[in-house]
């Protein structure tokens, strides 16, 4: 899968361990920053990543930020996307389960670092049910027009 990467200065650490899971697993990973630890604006570059995958350059996205709050609220104000906050692999399975999201948000601060395979592997393995969940979407769809 070609998958999107972005978080601030309070999620840099887990964006690099992240990358590495990725490409382990054999995804192809492009890093929208930022480069460090030091402090930087979340907007910037959570809105770069959801904006790449709404243009549909990536298949998914995931924004990383201190409590995964920013990231969530910058990234879903961008048509097309759906992001949705994991701190565990549970609430990741739900995510794209029920609400057919397109970008994960992780919190450095509250999901923990031995979660995040399996946060990550959940994510991506993880079919959209669709059926009851179809006009639960499509009216959050409609907010967008």
């Amino acid at each position: 899968m070609r998958l999107a990467i972005g978080s601030d200065h309070a999620g840099f650490d887990w964006k690099e361990k992240v990358k590495a899971i990725l490409e382990k697993m054999g995804h192809k990973v492009t890093d929208y920053g930022t480069g460090s630890t030091d402090s930087v604006d979340y907007p910037d570059f959570g809105l770069e990543v959801a904006h790449a995958v709404a243009d549909g350059n990536f298949d998914y996205g995931i924004n990383i930020c201190g409590t995964g709050n920013g990231m969530a609220i910058a990234s879903n104000k961008v048509k097309g996307i759906r992001a949705g906050l994991a701190l565990n692999p549970e609430m990741a399975y739900m995510t794209r389960l029920h609400n057919n999201a397109n970008l994960l948000v992780l919190s450095q601060r509250f999901t923990p670092e031995n979660d995040l395979e399996e946060i990550i592997r959940l994510f991506l393995s993880t079919k959209f049910e669709g059926g009851r969940h179809i006009p639960r979407i499509e009216k959050i769809m409609k907010e967008e027009m």
